[in-house]
C-alpha cells in the first residue's frame, strides 16, 4: 500500500501521481492521511484503484470516479463523486450538498446524512444515503437511483424525469410533477440489492417508492403555474 501524507505533499501532486499510473501497474492500494479538508482529493481515476482518505475532505471528492473504490473516514464537502461514471465512492460520514450531482453510473454510499440536492441531475448512478436528505434532492434526475434510509427535506424530485427515489422516512414535501408510486416486488427486490451492495443494514419492505408524474416533459398553457 502506497502512503501519501498531504501535510507534505499536496493534492495536484497526489492526483498526478494516480493518473500517471499505467495500466499495468501494481500500486492499486493508496491510503491518504492528513487530507485536512482538502478540495478534490483523488478526482479523475480511471482505473480500478482502491483509495483510503483518512479523514475529513472538501469539495469535490472523488469527483468524475471512473472504476476507482474510493472510501472517505470523515465527512465531505460539496460535490462529492461529482459527475461519476463508474466504480464506488462511499463516506462513512456526512456529505454537503450536491452529493452524487450529474452522476452517470457507479454507486455512491454515504453513511451519514446528505445535504441539499443530494442526486441533484443524477443520469444512472445509484446512491444509497443511511441517514436524510435536505431539499431539492434528485431536482432533474433523469436516471438511476435515489434510496434514503432517513427522511427527506423539501420539494424532493422537483422535475424528475425517470429516477426512481425511495424513501424510509418521513418526506417534508414533494417538488414538482414528482408523485408516491406503488411499491412492487421488483422495487423491494432492487432496493434490498442496493442496500445489499451498500452495507446497510435495513428493511426494503419500509420504503417508499416516488418518480415522475410526467406532465413536464412537454409544456401545456393550462399547466403554466406548474413550471
Amino acid at each position: 500500500m502506497q502512503t501519501v501524507d498531504l501535510s507534505a505533499e499536496d493534492v495536484r501532486a497526489l492526483n498526478g501521481r494516480l493518473h500517471a499510473l499505467p495500466a499495468d501497474t501494481n500500486e492499486r492500494a493508496w491510503r491518504v492521511v492528513n487530507p485536512r479538508g482538502a478540495h478534490a482529493v483523488a478526482v479523475g481515476l480511471t482505473q480500478p484503484l482502491d483509495i483510503v482518505v483518512e479523514g475529513h475532505v472538501g469539495y469535490y471528492c472523488a469527483g468524475m470516479n471512473e472504476a476507482a473504490s474510493v472510501v472517505v473516514r470523515g465527512h465531505c464537502g460539496w460535490g462529492v463523486a461529482e459527475n461519476m461514471m463508474s466504480g464506488t465512492v462511499r463516506v462513512t460520514g456526512n456529505a454537503s450538498q450536491s452529493a452524487g450531482a450529474s452522476g452517470h453510473g457507479g454507486l455512491l454510499v454515504i453513511e451519514g446524512d446528505a445535504g441539499h440536492r443530494c442526486g441533484i441531475s443524477m443520469k444512472g448512478i445509484d446512491i444509497v444515503v443511511g441517514g436524510s436528505i435536505g431539499a431539492f434532492s434528485a431536482f432533474m434526475a433523469q436516471a438511476g437511483n435515489l434510496v434514503v434510509c432517513g427522511d427527506a427535506g423539501e420539494n424532493l424530485g422537483d422535475s424528475l424525469y425517470e429516477a426512481d427515489i425511495y424513501v424510509r422516512g418521513a418526506v417534508t414535501s414533494l417538488g414538482a410533477d414528482c408523485v408516491e408510486k406503488e411499491m412492487t416486488v421488483a422495487d423491494r427486490e432492487k432496493v434490498a440489492a442496493l442496500l445489499a451492495r451498500a452495507g446497510i443494514a435495513a428493511d426494503a419492505a419500509g420504503f417508499r417508492r416516488y418518480g415522475s408524474a410526467r406532465q413536464l416533459y412537454n409544456f401545456h398553457v393550462d399547466h403554466a403555474d406548474s413550471y
